[in-house]
């Protein structure tokens, strides 16, 4: 008997399969009924739908894209390191904010997105790298329950170091896929998705509505049913995050 099972080890199609390769897809800038939006809903596939807080249409692309079966999180406006604080958006989070202040916008930007289990940085490269700024959001996630994924815009983030800190569930960004709106563009990226996946179970890539999103929404859907036939699983980030630290008490 132990013959035979190591000789169907050994047949094609026998082995145990490997560990499962799997695409997050986030789209960001949700909240501004941008182009793209109601395709990216439409999608045959689950993705993460990061919405902006306190704009016209936050509530409503929420609401749609729960209801069509997408994970929603906030998309938190954030310092960048260059542009005006004015391009963030309505209750940005700033490095010269006192704590309380922080606190209280990141509070309210989670009441204002329905459904959100969520968080990302919207811009942020001058805030993911202030370890006091990020200490409180990443505290007042952890008291609402949700995760942070960082959407990496500076290789310099201290995003990962914080929230093992705060003990709560974390990831980052490892692609974005349309800082080029051109087919051509975005196609490559998702290249560096599949070769990312050479090496890696998971690679979390990010897009974007708005004014090319109509662009990104038609290559995503494209791309996810040729990867999907690749044996590539899709995921919503709270499928793939790493478990939390358990807390050990102390004697």
């Amino acid at each position: 008997m132990l013959m035979l099972a190591l000789i169907a080890c050994l047949l094609p199609g026998t082995a145990a399969a490997g560990p499962e390769k799997t695409a997050v897809i986030v789209i960001d800038d949700f909240g501004n009924n941008g182009r793209g939006t109601q395709e990216i809903i439409e999608l045959p596939f689950k993705v993460t739908v990061a919405v902006m807080p306190f704009l016209k249409y936050t509530k409503r692309d929420a609401e749609r894209a729960h209801a069509a079966g997408h994970e929603v999180i906030v998309h938190m406006p954030m310092e960048a390191l260059a542009g005006k604080k004015t391009w963030l958006g309505p209750g940005a989070i700033t490095v010269d904010l006192s704590e309380d202040e922080i606190r209280k916008r990141v509070h309210a930007a989670i009441d204002d997105v329905p459904h959100a289990v969520g968080m990302n940085n919207h811009m942020g490269s001058k805030v993911t790298v202030e370890p006091r700024v990020m200490r409180v959001i990443l505290e007042v996630c952890k008291e609402r329950g949700i995760y942070f994924l960082d959407s990496h815009t500076n290789f310099r983030s201290v995003v990962a170091k914080v929230a093992e800190e705060v003990n709560i569930p974390s990831m980052e960004n490892h692609i974005f896929l349309d800082d080029i709106h051109k087919p051509s563009a975005i196609r490559k990226q998702f290249m560096k998705m599949k070769e990312h996946l050479n090496d890696h179970n998971i690679c979390v890539a990010i897009g974007h509505v708005g004014s090319a999103g109509h662009i990104t929404a038609a290559i995503v859907k494209k791309q996810m049913l040729q990867m999907s036939q690749e044996q590539i699983a899709f995921k919503k980030v709270s499928e793939v995050l790493p478990p939390p630290i358990p807390v050990i008490p102390h004697s």
